[in-house]
């Protein structure tokens, strides 16, 4: 496979053929060392990951964690479960000894350069069963649903044993999937956004987050209760048209319609970036003197919200939930100014992602080797938690 840098891509290389063969297999200290260093570094980094490893992570039973089965109490004890760290391979075993992986994803960002380490670490698996993983993983510097289709029109004509695509836009990338399938290629979804076979997407598997319509509701219930079920509400979603942002959004506007004395007052797509959610927020709270509560559907939108609300000099007076394990954000939660987060287990999502690919690549259809939709866990974090994540994922203990 052709290296594919510009003078903008960090790039991670490896052959799997030998290469640090003797390396031994990483603890959970060193996969959170391997996370730090990863999103600390990705201001500097992007465009592509292009990696080769082997892994071999346990199947997996967990169930989402919502906002009414896990309260405030006990967190600092059962936060890091959160994120599971500790995977091994299941016990099927490959049919060849090498397999070339094209994945991509919705744009650069934090989010997915956390899925990229459980990707890492699995391939490494791998290699250390004398199995090379090949993979590029790829993303636009802005977040695009032509750009996507264009990506997996490329990647179709370079002989990969298994594509996967973190879908952008359901209507707009679903026909091109069927069509990559009608032509012989093998095709799934991970990470946040699956294009269902109820969408009309034939896709072979899915492995990710299957239920954001329920964390957007979970998250919105919690605010809902914080709040005493009265008040007025923004809510900031991301990026349109992207699954994952449209279905939280959903769940919390459902959840705010059922109680009369709440209301929506703004909504708004950020792009899933932090200066246009903190431009929104700001503009929303000089608008609404009486805002009560804002619900952040993806990872961007809580740190400008929190930065907007504390610029306001309103900390303690807007409720703020949102997704995800910005370190900045968990500081605003640790520090109070958020109220609630849905943390995702990323690394899962990656380390996933390879086993299901491996066994597509060989021929494996759904069934009893793995199931249509690998799904991954959400905990609600709450301020008693913070400081065990923040510690747990990047190494802060203050």
């Amino acid at each position: 496979m052709h290296e594919n840098m510009t003078a903008d891509t960090c790039m991670r290389r490896g052959t799997g053929k030998g290469e640090d063969s003797n390396r031994p297999v990483l603890k959970r200290r060193g996969r959170r060392r391997t996370f730090i260093c990863l999103l600390l570094c990705t201001a500097a980094c992007a465009g592509s990951l292009w990696m080769s490893g082997c892994s071999r992570p346990a199947e997996k039973d967990s169930v989402p964690v919502s906002g009414k089965e896990q309260d405030a109490e006990g967190q600092a004890e059962d936060t890091p479960k959160a994120v599971n760290f500790n995977r091994e391979l299941d016990d099927y075993q490959p049919l060849k000894k090498e397999y070339n992986f094209y994945l991509t994803y919705k744009v650069i960002h934090p989010w997915w350069d956390a899925v990229a380490i459980g990707i890492e670490d699995a391939a490494k698996q791998y290699e250390e069963e004398g199995v090379v993983i090949n993979y590029e993983y790829l993303a636009p510097k802005e977040a695009s649903a032509q750009d996507q289709v264009q990506r997996l029109a490329d990647a179709a004509e370079r002989g990969f044993d298994v594509i996967g695509v973190d879908v952008a836009d359901v209507d707009v990338v679903t026909p091109v999937i069927n069509g990559l399938l009608e032509n012989g290629q093998k095709v799934m979804t991970f990470s946040s956004s699956d294009a269902a076979k109820e969408d009309g997407c034939n896709r072979i598997a899915y492995v990710g987050n299957t239920h954001n319509y329920e964390d957007g509701a979970s998250l919105t219930e919690e605010l809902c209760r914080k709040l005493g079920y009265h008040g007025k509400i923004a809510i900031l979603i991301g990026t349109r048209g992207a699954p994952c942002h449209e279905d939280r959004a959903q769940g919390a506007r459902d959840v705010i319609a059922g109680y009369p004395d709440m209301e929506i007052v703004e909504m708004a797509y950020d792009e899933d970036k932090v200066e246009k959610s903190y431009q929104y927020a700001k503009a929303f709270l000089a608008d609404h003197e009486d805002l009560d509560g804002f619900v952040c559907c993806n990872m961007s939108n809580p740190v400008g919200t929190a930065r907007a609300v504390i610029e306001a000099g309103r900390e303690g007076e807007v409720v703020i939930v949102g997704m995800d394990h910005d370190q900045e954000a968990l500081r605003y939660l640790r520090d109070g100014i958020i109220y609630a987060l849905g943390v995702q287990d990323c690394y899962s999502i990656g380390f996933d992602t390879v086993q299901v690919a491996v066994k597509i690549a060989d021929g494996c259809a759904p069934g009893e080797i793995y199931p249509e939709k690998t799904e991954e866990i959400t905990t609600i974090v709450y301020q008693e938690g913070a400081a065990a994540m923040l510690q747990t994922l990047y190494g802060v203990i203050d």
